[in-house]
Protein backbone atom coordinates (compact mmCIF):
# COMPACT_ATOMS: atom_id res chain seq x y z
CA UNK A 1 0.00 0.00 0.00
CA UNK A 2 2.63 2.46 0.44
CA UNK A 3 4.32 1.43 -2.66
CA UNK A 4 1.13 2.34 -4.43
CA UNK A 5 1.25 5.59 -2.86
CA UNK A 6 4.50 6.97 -3.06
CA UNK A 7 4.21 5.62 -7.08
CA UNK A 8 0.80 7.59 -7.25
CA UNK A 9 2.74 10.82 -5.42
CA UNK A 10 5.42 10.84 -7.58
CA UNK A 11 2.83 10.49 -10.66
CA UNK A 12 0.46 13.10 -9.49
CA UNK A 13 3.94 15.10 -8.91
CA UNK A 14 5.37 14.84 -12.13
CA UNK A 15 2.24 15.32 -13.92
CA UNK A 16 1.50 18.79 -11.93
CA UNK A 17 4.91 20.20 -13.23
CA UNK A 18 4.25 18.86 -16.70
CA UNK A 19 0.61 21.17 -16.88
CA UNK A 20 2.53 24.10 -14.79
CA UNK A 21 4.90 24.34 -17.57
CA UNK A 22 2.60 24.46 -20.76
CA UNK A 23 0.15 26.79 -18.66
CA UNK A 24 3.10 28.64 -17.93
CA UNK A 25 4.43 28.45 -21.67
CA UNK A 26 0.44 29.19 -23.02
CA UNK A 27 0.11 32.31 -20.68
CA UNK A 28 3.19 33.83 -22.60
CA UNK A 29 2.93 37.33 -24.60
CA UNK A 30 3.74 38.18 -28.52
CA UNK A 31 6.88 40.43 -28.27
CA UNK A 32 5.59 43.83 -29.34
CA UNK A 33 7.49 45.05 -32.59
CA UNK A 34 10.99 46.25 -32.32
CA UNK A 35 11.07 49.97 -33.04
CA UNK A 36 14.52 49.51 -34.71
CA UNK A 37 16.97 52.89 -36.28
CA UNK A 38 17.08 52.97 -40.15
CA UNK A 39 20.99 52.77 -40.10
CA UNK A 40 20.97 49.43 -38.35
CA UNK A 41 18.58 48.84 -40.33
CA UNK A 42 20.44 48.77 -43.29
CA UNK A 43 23.95 48.07 -41.68
CA UNK A 44 25.72 45.24 -43.04
CA UNK A 45 27.46 42.47 -41.33
CA UNK A 46 31.45 42.95 -41.31
CA UNK A 47 32.27 39.29 -40.82
CA UNK A 48 31.82 37.11 -43.58
CA UNK A 49 29.58 34.17 -42.71
CA UNK A 50 32.38 31.18 -43.46
CA UNK A 51 32.32 27.94 -41.40
CA UNK A 52 34.47 29.51 -38.36
CA UNK A 53 31.95 32.50 -37.93
CA UNK A 54 28.63 30.16 -37.76
CA UNK A 55 30.71 27.67 -35.58
CA UNK A 56 31.90 30.75 -33.33
CA UNK A 57 28.63 32.55 -33.24
CA UNK A 58 27.22 28.96 -32.20
CA UNK A 59 29.36 28.87 -29.04
CA UNK A 60 28.58 32.51 -27.98
CA UNK A 61 24.55 31.50 -28.34
CA UNK A 62 24.66 28.55 -26.27
CA UNK A 63 26.56 30.56 -23.91
CA UNK A 64 24.36 33.42 -23.81
CA UNK A 65 21.14 33.14 -25.41
CA UNK A 66 19.97 29.39 -25.54
CA UNK A 67 18.90 29.62 -22.07
CA UNK A 68 16.05 31.70 -23.04
CA UNK A 69 16.24 31.22 -26.81
CA UNK A 70 16.80 27.14 -26.77
CA UNK A 71 19.84 25.55 -28.45
CA UNK A 72 18.37 25.53 -31.68
CA UNK A 73 16.48 28.81 -31.52
CA UNK A 74 12.90 27.84 -31.01
CA UNK A 75 12.00 29.83 -28.00
CA UNK A 76 12.17 26.89 -25.81
CA UNK A 77 15.20 27.33 -23.70
CA UNK A 78 14.35 26.72 -19.86
CA UNK A 79 14.66 30.46 -18.43
CA UNK A 80 12.79 31.55 -21.83
CA UNK A 81 9.56 29.26 -20.46
CA UNK A 82 9.54 31.75 -17.22
CA UNK A 83 9.33 34.90 -18.88
CA UNK A 84 6.10 36.89 -19.49
CA UNK A 85 6.93 37.38 -23.33
CA UNK A 86 7.59 34.87 -25.83
CA UNK A 87 11.22 34.81 -26.45
CA UNK A 88 10.95 33.91 -30.20
CA UNK A 89 11.04 31.44 -33.26
CA UNK A 90 14.50 31.96 -34.98
CA UNK A 91 13.77 29.42 -37.61
CA UNK A 92 10.75 31.47 -38.41
CA UNK A 93 9.74 33.39 -41.59
CA UNK A 94 9.05 36.51 -39.09
CA UNK A 95 12.47 36.20 -37.66
CA UNK A 96 14.65 35.34 -40.68
CA UNK A 97 12.99 38.62 -42.15
CA UNK A 98 15.01 40.30 -40.48
CA UNK A 99 18.21 42.18 -41.50
CA UNK A 100 21.79 41.26 -40.08
CA UNK A 101 21.71 44.82 -39.37
CA UNK A 102 17.99 44.69 -36.78
CA UNK A 103 19.69 41.19 -35.43
CA UNK A 104 22.90 42.82 -34.75
CA UNK A 105 20.46 46.06 -32.86
CA UNK A 106 18.25 43.39 -31.08
CA UNK A 107 20.76 41.48 -30.00
CA UNK A 108 23.29 44.80 -28.68
CA UNK A 109 20.45 46.98 -26.98
CA UNK A 110 18.20 44.60 -26.18
CA UNK A 111 14.74 45.46 -24.11
CA UNK A 112 12.42 44.64 -21.55
CA UNK A 113 13.11 41.01 -20.89
CA UNK A 114 16.06 40.82 -23.56
CA UNK A 115 19.45 41.87 -22.05
CA UNK A 116 21.26 44.06 -23.76
CA UNK A 117 25.01 42.52 -24.62
CA UNK A 118 26.55 45.88 -25.67
CA UNK A 119 28.65 45.59 -22.76
CA UNK A 120 29.06 42.07 -22.25
CA UNK A 121 29.60 40.87 -25.99
CA UNK A 122 32.15 42.51 -28.40
CA UNK A 123 30.75 43.47 -31.79
CA UNK A 124 32.09 40.79 -33.71
CA UNK A 125 30.93 38.20 -31.62
CA UNK A 126 27.64 39.81 -31.83
CA UNK A 127 28.07 39.55 -35.61
CA UNK A 128 29.26 35.73 -35.21
CA UNK A 129 25.62 35.21 -33.47
CA UNK A 130 23.94 37.16 -36.28
CA UNK A 131 25.45 34.65 -38.80
CA UNK A 132 24.76 31.40 -36.64
CA UNK A 133 21.08 33.12 -36.57
CA UNK A 134 20.48 33.23 -39.97
CA UNK A 135 21.59 29.34 -40.28
CA UNK A 136 18.28 28.58 -38.27
CA UNK A 137 15.90 29.35 -40.79
CA UNK A 138 13.36 26.13 -41.38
Amino acid sequence: MKRSFKVFSVMFVTAAFAFMSVTANAQQKKGEPWVIPAEYKKMANPVASDDASVKAGQVAFARNCASCHGKTGLGDGPKGRMLKTFPGDFSGAAFQAYTSGEMFYQTKFGRGEMPAYDKKIPDTEIWNMVNYMKTLAN
